[in-house]
């Protein structure tokens, strides 16, 4: 029992656990074949993970769902094992059998229950002629079952964890999208303008080739720039598993900054920069970055407020002491500040400062999730405020030489 929790506990993935329970209950039971089902996160049904000695085709149902009465009455019991009518406290197993033939060749079944939830069940085809094998060993099944579903149950915790993490990033990515594309729609202005214009003009330019073939390149060239900027947006807006390439951190500043640019002179707001030249290149996943800085960089405009003020980014290499160097980003606003009780709290999950409706209303969640990808990336973030006078975050990432 000893071995068979450590070995679990050190289960890479759902699907080898229940290989490995599988194969833990056959051994036990003296059986060649078996089923694991394992309750499917976020829904309402069990799915067959793995099997062994039987094919597909042979299975009992590759689903089934919590209301099937056969998964209603083995959460109700700790394991069936089906015998004969004649054992009245094994009956209702023998019952289901009769209303359900294509359960019967299934001799014992050994739900996994943690904290009043079935979260998975083994069912087996026992082999031995003696019922007493599996009796004497019913304490110890007992036991795997109760460690098999305390893990089980963790792993499912944990992909519910992700799942909803995943949520709320996607959420915040979306959030900035309105500024997005208020950025693009300046931007995609010019270029359809020269579009435009060459449409107009051709007609009566037509015999003018050096006309065609200089303004033919100014339009090409735009559309490329149109083509960017729309794969910029569907890039941001369509959540993608994480890809850590090795990337220019300028490069990416300067692509947020020149989505917010419209949103900044609307406002008043000047937006100074002075990025390091030769900056190390760092491994980053590219949009996962320009939602850190894109929130950072919105939060700063909302802090400064209506009446104007400064945005100021700072790209530059730091050292550490016994280690490689580091690229480090600067974002600094002259708005309110924060308060030093609020200061502790600003990467909590849901905790914010903006109380107001509209679109300075904050969901609490962007500096928690900002907070997150750069602890992924390996790096860390630090911030001081004063009040009145303004905010500073710093960004530090491993650079990638």
């Amino acid at each position: 029992m000893t071995q068979f929790a450590r070995d679990i506990g050190q289960a890479p993935s759902m699907q080898s656990i229940g290989d490995y329970v599988l194969a833990a209950f056959l051994e036990q039971s003296g059986s060649s074949e078996g089923m694991f089902y394992l309750l499917e996160p976020g829904r309402d049904h069990f799915c067959c993970l793995t099997a062994v000695g039987i094919s597909k085709a042979e299975r009992v149902s590759p689903v089934l769902p919590q209301t099937h009465p056969f998964v209603c009455k083995l959460a109700q019991h700790q394991v069936i094992v089906e015998q004969s009518i004649e054992d009245d406290r094994l009956s209702p197993f023998y019952d289901i059998q009769c209303s359900m033939p294509d359960l019967s060749p299934w001799k014992l079944a050994v739900p996994l229950v943690n904290r009043g939830r079935m979260v998975a069940f083994v069912l087996l085809q026992w082999m031995s002629e003696s019922p007493v094998h599996i009796h004497d060993r019913q304490d110890l099944m007992l036991a795997m079952a109760q460690c098999a579903a305390n893990t089980v149950d963790s792993l499912l915790a944990h992909e519910d964890l992700r799942q909803s993490q995943v949520l709320m990033r996607r959420t915040d990515r979306l959030r900035s999208l309105e500024t997005i594309s208020a950025g693009f729609a300046h931007e995609i202005r010019n270029p359809l303008t020269s579009i435009k214009t060459f449409i107009q003009l051709a007609p009566e330019r037509v015999d003018d080739i050096e006309f065609i073939k200089g303004f033919s390149q100014i339009v090409l060239d735009d559309v490329y720039r149109i083509e960017r900027l729309i794969q910029e947006i569907l890039d941001y807006a369509r959540y993608m598993d994480p890809e850590l390439t090795e990337e220019d951190l300028n490069t990416v500043v300067s692509s947020c900054l020149y989505f917010i640019d419209v949103k900044a002179r609307s406002r008043g707001i000047k937006i100074e920069k002075e990025l390091a030249a030769g900056l190390p290149h760092v491994m980053l996943d590219r949009q996962q970055m320009k939602q850190v800085f894109l929130n950072l960089f919105l939060n700063a405009m909302d802090a400064i407020g209506e009446d104007g003020g400064t945005l100021r980014i700072t790209t530059r290499m730091t050292m550490k002491p016994q280690e490689r160097s580091w690229v480090q980003v600067e974002i600094e606003d002259t708005g309110h500040g924060i308060s030093s009780a609020n200061l502790d709290h600003i990467f909590d999950p849901f905790f914010t400062t903006k109380h107001e409706s509209g679109e300075h209303e904050g969901t609490g969640l962007g500096l928690s999730i900002a907070h997150q990808i750069i602890q992924e990336h390996r790096g860390h973030i630090q911030v001081r405020s004063t009040e009145g006078v303004g905010t500073v975050f710093l960004i530090n990432l491993p650079s990638f030489s």
